[in-house]
């Protein structure tokens, strides 16, 4: 049974009454970011019960040392954290003597919280009855501005019910925090400075090794009925760490007091003196005041939405879905800043360690290329280009020369730091999945000026990976690649994954390509390349040699490329005769058993097929999708959206939808039972993509938009927008037609159904 306490609603995330069980899954999925900093819904207030505390701070980690029985030559030194930041929400609250905690009181009622995706806030309400029979309704409410992206807000209001109080409000600032995940139990936060003046506190702390440092900063301000009691702390508490004001008010029964609280981040990597910068920070944000903030704080989600926002009729929790995934990814990277990438679990956990991975290019590149300018999706190209020399550093670790680079599995800074060795030595596919970014980006935007700027240095790197990484088989005449790991993480050191040899082949053929454009058309950028790089024809000449007689498993009895070598000699017993008490196999079963098992993790041929689907007939998807996806257990977050676009494609539309819900819903239903460690940020592009490329049939063919629209039944519409080479395309499916509307100042052709179509500027075409 997946969890079902989330209330359905178009455009919040609600959770009513108020259950221990959940707090830690609550935790993550109200988990708030602005693109430079986030962090869990923890409570303001102390809470003793269990909780996963966490603030994160864009950009900032720790390399830690990597845990291994023994080490293998070329293996990654560390695995980079993302750092749990020094906690600046933290108000402890006394009423009439006593300690305010969920986890103590005698009752607690009308627990609510709602996470207002629209505007971009976070709130929580409740009555509680404390031990010493005070009863008292508390609103909170916390946002992290998007325009002033240092700082976040917090409105912590506390009525008494049934007696007059003495409140004492102790915000405090604290560096003496851990992550949950650590390999050796060490402190990653080194104290420099605590200081304070009037309202105001810095703690100043550096990270060991990396150096970042970071000054947390609050400004506090007491309100009652609205009036700002202008206090000052009546006693201030510090210690290397951590300082804590206290500021003490009298109110009578029913009578309404606050605390605002600004607070937030300012780092080393954007200032010389992070405190200067901080008290900057604070005399900006409380000029303008928490109303004003607030209000901003709307107009900014407002304009996000215009452009990103998909809508659906006719199902709530469909609608919900998409767009709390929306959400999540535009407060997790907001493409202002290239130095920065898309973590995983983004500001809500610690999990993967908050690095870059494949996800990005696979699965992010297409929504942000199309919901935002395409200077972000250019951004993303940019940070693998800046890492090229790290890549070339990680491929000679291995034995590779002459330049080659093996992109890293998981990075901070270019350094490979992921610590499976299965997945570090072997799962390289990830190479194939960068040089296909620059294809698609390319593709959607038709910005070629990236590939002769930066973009051919990035191919010729990798294409010289796969030559040498490929091996000639005398046996079969044929160049093989030994020893991987495919898309499939339940299969290791297999030979010849299908997918990985056809993107090598890809990633060969479409290098070539270009160098042969840019020698012709672009000769200043060639020369430039050619000298950088030392390429010449003799080497080229062995990269097509490669390319051109490359191995794919094929089986002539089932008519289907194979996953690798040895599939067919796996015992095939489909996902629906297992016993469900054995699901999730990766929770259920020993390592050893699932090698040796049929079950796929995620789409992997499939995945070929996905990319690379106008390589391929209907007719060859329609028997790949027919022969793999009954052996695929989709437990990984990027498996259903591959299957519920390709679902679709085939008319299966009753699977495409179970699929759409599937990744849609993937942490607001915990599907994988794990949602309390933070969300699955970089497969929520794929919820995106179910739907635009899924249901719409949105595709780029030859410098065109083609839709094949399609609707799940249930639904009365669905609608979203595309910017698509500087003009915004409004798409609105209906059970019987589909509408177009165009914003820009001249005409767009697209194809719907293999017909052509004239949208006009300000007008609509109903086709």
């Amino acid at each position: 049974m997946n969890q079902d306490y989330i209330k359905p609603d178009n455009w919040s995330i609600i959770e009513e009454g108020f259950d221990t069980e959940s707090v830690k899954s609550s935790e993550s999925l109200f988990s708030i970011g602005n693109g430079a900093m986030g962090q869990r819904a923890n409570f303001e207030e102390t809470y003793t019960n269990e909780t996963f505390q966490g603030s994160y701070i864009a950009g900032v980690y720790y390399p830690d040392k990597t845990k291994v029985g023994w080490w293998k030559n070329g293996y990654p030194e560390y695995f980079a954290k993302v750092l749990n930041a020094p906690n600046w929400i933290g108000i402890n609250i006394e009423i009439n003597g006593e300690n305010l905690d969920l986890n103590r009181c005698q009752a607690v009622k009308n627990f609510r919280r709602e996470l207002n995706m629209k505007e971009g806030w976070y709130l929580r309400t409740f009555e509680a009855v404390l031990r010493n029979e005070t009863e008292i309704a508390v609103n909170v409410k916390r946002f992290l501005s998007l325009d002033d992206d240092q700082a976040g807000y917090i409105n912590y209001e506390i009525v008494p019910l049934n007696k007059a109080a003495k409140i004492t409000f102790k915000p405090y600032i604290d560096a003496g925090v851990h992550n949950e995940d650590a390999n050796w139990e060490e402190k990653f936060w080194e104290p420099l400075q605590v200081k304070s003046q009037g309202n105001e506190a810095f703690v100043t702390a550096r990270t060991f090794k990396t150096h970042f440092t970071a000054t947390t900063f609050m400004h506090n301000s007491i309100f009652v009925d609205g009036k700002n009691q202008n206090l000052t702390p009546e006693n201030t508490t510090q210690s290397e760490d951590k300082i804590e004001f206290a500021y003490t008010v009298n109110i009578v029964q029913g009578q309404k007091t606050s605390i605002q609280k600004i607070g937030g981040y300012t780092v080393s990597t954007n200032h010389n003196d992070t405190v200067y910068a901080a008290a900057e920070v604070m005399k900006s944000v409380s000029t303008k005041g928490y109303d004003q903030m607030l209000k901003a704080q709307a107009d900014a989600w407002s304009k996000i939405w215009e452009m990103s926002d998909i809508t659906i009729d006719g199902d709530v929790k469909a609608q919900q879905g998409i767009r709390f995934n929306i959400f999540q990814l535009n407060q997790t990277y907001s493409g202002k800043d290239s130095r920065l990438n898309i973590g995983p679990k983004g500001f809500t956990g610690e999990k993967y360690g908050g690095s870059t991975y494949w996800d990005t290019e696979a699965y992010c590149i297409p929504f942000y290329m199309a919901t935002k300018d395409q200077q972000v999706a250019r951004n993303l190209l940019t940070y693998r280009y800046n890492q090229l020399d790290k890549a070339i550093e990680n491929a000679a670790k291995l034995g590779f020369k002459n330049g080659a680079a093996l992109y890293p599995m998981v990075t901070m800074n270019g350094e490979e730091c992921h610590n499976e060795w299965e997945i570090t030595f072997e799962e390289i596919h990830r190479n194939g999945a960068i040089a296909f970014a620059i294809y698609n980006y390319h593709r959607f935007t038709g910005d070629y000026s990236y590939i002769p700027e930066k973009g051919l240095e990035v191919l010729i790197a990798i294409a010289r990976f796969w030559h040498q990484r490929a091996t000639y088989s005398a046996h079969r005449d044929a160049y093989v690649i030994l020893g991987v790991t495919g898309p499939n993480e339940y299969e290791n050191n297999v030979n010849n994954n299908w997918y990985t040899n056809y993107l090598a082949k890809w990633c060969i053929d479409y290098t070539v390509e270009q160098i042969e454009k840019i020698k012709s058309d672009y000769t200043e950028d060639y020369s430039r390349i050619m000298s950088k790089v030392t390429l010449n024809d003799a080497e080229i000449k062995q990269w097509k040699a490669v390319s051109g007689n490359m191995y794919f498993p094929y089986s002539q009895k089932h008519n289907v490329y194979l996953q690798q070598d040895g599939f067919l000699d796996k015992e095939l017993v489909k996902v629906s005769d297992l016993d469900k008490s054995q699901r999730p196999i990766n929770q259920k079963w020993s390592w050893d058993r699932i090698l040796r098992s049929p079950y796929i993790k995620q789409a992997d041929v499939l995945q070929g097929f996905y990319f690379f689907e106008d390589h391929f007939s209907k007719v060859e998807l329609e028997r790949h999708f027919d022969f793999y996806e009954p052996f695929t257990v989709h437990e990984s977050s990027l498996s259903p959206c591959v299957h519920s676009i390709q679902a679709a494609v085939l008319g299966k539309m009753d699977m495409a939808y179970t699929f759409y819900l599937r990744t849609s819903r993937l942490d607001l239903d915990d599907y994988n039972k794990e949602v309390e460690e933070g969300c699955h940020i970089t497969s929520m592009a794929g919820t995106w993509m179910s739907i635009v490329e899924g249901f719409g049939g949105m595709r780029i063919k030859k410098d065109q938009l083609h839709f094949e629209p399609k609707i799940p039944q249930g639904w009365d519409s669905y609608s979203f927008k595309i910017n698509f080479r500087g003009q915004v395309l409004k798409v609105s499916v209906h059970p019987n037609e589909t509408r177009f509307s165009l914003e820009g100042g001249r005409q767009l052709k697209v194809s719907v159904n293999d017909k052509e179509v004239l949208v006009e500027p300000n007008s609509l075409v109903t086709v």
